[in-house]
């Protein structure tokens, strides 16, 4: 995990999806969110997701992984405790998944086998 990947990534992530937070909190009536929360945030966090992952350079598909993984946590934390709550577990298991990202891994590399050698072919 780089420490310093994560920051900016949980600022990143964190200033699109409060933003957004904001601005629909005051432009748009609760009784919307209460009829279509359920859909709503899902798309909005997807949408905030890829803005983030294209601002930090990282692959669609992992940015979706990390996205879904940040929506498991804040559905978790957000059924535990406030709406907030939810929102900054997600904002910090997304951060913390895309720390994690190497860019200069070779992807055409084997995997270990398990005894620490790398397979041969």
């Amino acid at each position: 995990m780089n420490s310093q990947k994560f920051w900016r990534a949980a600022a990143v992530q964190g200033a699109l999806v409060g933003v957004l937070f904001v601005v629909l909190a005051v432009t748009v009536d609760r009784k919307f969110f209460e009829d279509n929360g359920i859909w709503v945030g899902p798309i909005i966090w997807i949408a905030c997701s890829l803005i983030s992952g294209r601002i930090l350079g990282l692959p669609v598909g992992f940015t979706l992984f990390c996205a879904l993984a940040g929506a498991v946590a804040g559905l978790v934390a957000g059924l535990a405790g406030a709406h907030e709550v939810g929102i900054a577990a997600s904002v910090a298991v997304f951060a913390a998944c895309v720390s994690g990202y190497d860019e200069n891994a070779d992807p055409a590399a084997d995997p270990p086998r398990g005894d620490g050698q790398a397979s041969k072919p």
